[in-house]
């Protein structure tokens, strides 16, 4: 049981027994972790690698010839020199990993060449550049999909199995939030601002929503018998962030002194077709202790719910009346068949084994053309960041979610 193919289906540009040859935009923290789990399967080959940090670029190189004995070819001339390796005729994919408010661009240009694009989260930033990325995936019918790990956890895929089979009944409400902690990645050891710190100090809103809703929108099977309709926002003022700096650099540091916009809190509610109600939180701001989010799902016969590590069902019927129960309790009777078979092989990388499944789905997406998180579903869970700020700066009031399938 593979996660709902969407609707989108594009041109498959390698045999199913081929090497599947690759090319990467973007090897930092995460595109590193990226690169070292496409090469744990075998038939991907790594051509051609694209940094404009050269020692992020020549360990990445380093990486791929230690793995396969040839060295890739490198990219680094500047911002836009991944425009001159996407010409590269030899390399059928690419994955990027560069700051958010790249990805659309480059996946756009990588379309527009012919090659299969995976992209890491989110999609895009803007409503415009969701519209963008749709069309001219309509336009090429070159491949996307998103690399949502989230939706590959080993309890997110019980959950949907759980939902597919009727477990919990009908479906009436779920919550997705991101809550982590990152401020000490928002600053340098000099109190300048990242990439991240920038996106704090200028927009508001919930700025990564995908992680939150992806899982969620896979349990109600949005964008195939359900659609996201309207979104409600509003934000906690900003304050986390300037006593971070405080503490870190001092009252009087320039990066105490930095404005942010961003809320701490940023939460919406989101209504769907069939009427079912939506929770999403995004809060990276608040000191806590380490763990990434919550989840939940309610339904008429039952319900799921997670918090930092807690994995609970209630069952009806089954459960003791009125207690929640270990998800473990339910593994071996309701774990999705990806687990079953390659579960040992999936825990050995990142994210809990997410990482390992959806670049396996990648794989097979650009083998077959047919897509699990496709351009649609990476544009309707990314507009939740340009919608909760349109929300909030309305006081609160409903905006439209279009309907990207239209």
């Amino acid at each position: 049981m593979k996660l709902a193919a969407g609707g989108m289906l594009a041109r498959p540009l390698a045999a199913q027994n081929a090497k599947v040859r690759i090319g990467f935009i973007g090897v930092g923290g995460r595109g590193t972790g990226l690169l070292q789990g496409v090469l744990v399967h075998p038939e991907v080959e790594v051509p051609v690698i694209c940094d404009i940090d050269t020692a992020a670029l020549n360990r990445a190189l380093t990486i791929v010839e230690k793995a396969r004995g040839r060295r890739p070819e490198g990219f680094s001339r500047g911002p836009v020199d991944y425009r001159r390796m996407i010409e590269h005729a030899d390399f059928s994919a690419v994955i990027i990993a560069t700051p958010q408010e790249l990805h659309a661009q480059m996946a756009i240009d990588s379309m527009e060449a012919g090659k299969f694009v995976g992209s890491e989260v989110p999609a895009c930033i803007t409503l415009e550049e969701c519209r963008a990325l749709v069309k001219t995936q309509r336009k090429t019918r070159t491949g996307y999909m998103m690399l949502e790990n989230y939706c590959y956890t080993r309890h997110a895929m019980q959950v949907l199995n759980m939902a597919r089979m009727g477990v919990f009944g009908e479906l009436t409400y779920a919550e997705g939030a991101y809550i982590h902690d990152v401020q000490d990645l928002r600053f340098t050891k000099e109190g300048k601002l990242t990439w991240r710190g920038e996106n704090a100090r200028d927009h508001i809103g919930n700025l990564y929503p995908t992680h939150a809703i992806g899982p969620v929108c896979q349990w109600m099977s949005i964008n195939r018998s359900d659609r996201l309709v309207s979104l409600a926002a509003m934000a906690s003022k900003p304050a986390a962030t300037r006593a971070y700096a405080v503490r870190r650099f001092g009252k009087d540091s320039e990066a105490a002194k930095i404005s942010f916009q961003n809320g701490d809190s940023n939460n919406a509610l989101i209504w769907t077709e069939q009427g079912r109600l939506i929770a999403v939180r995004y809060d990276t701001s608040s000191p806590r202790p380490h763990g990434m989010g919550q989840h939940a799902l309610q339904g008429t016969n039952g319900a799921y719910e997670c918090a930092f590590g807690q994995h609970s069902l209630y069952l009806e019927g089954r459960s003791p009346k009125s207690k929640w129960e270990p998800i473990e309790k339910y593994q071996a009777e309701f774990d999705h068949p990806y687990w079953k078979t390659k579960g040992e092989e999936a825990l050995k990388t990142g994210h809990g084994g997410g990482d390992y499944f959806v670049l396996s789905d990648f794989l097979q997406a650009v083998k077959s053309g047919e897509i699990p998180i496709d351009v649609c579903d990476a544009v309707t869970w990314t507009s939740i960041r340009p919608l909760s700020a349109a929300s909030i700066k309305a006081g609160g009031a409903p905006v439209a979610i279009p309907d990207f399938r239209l």
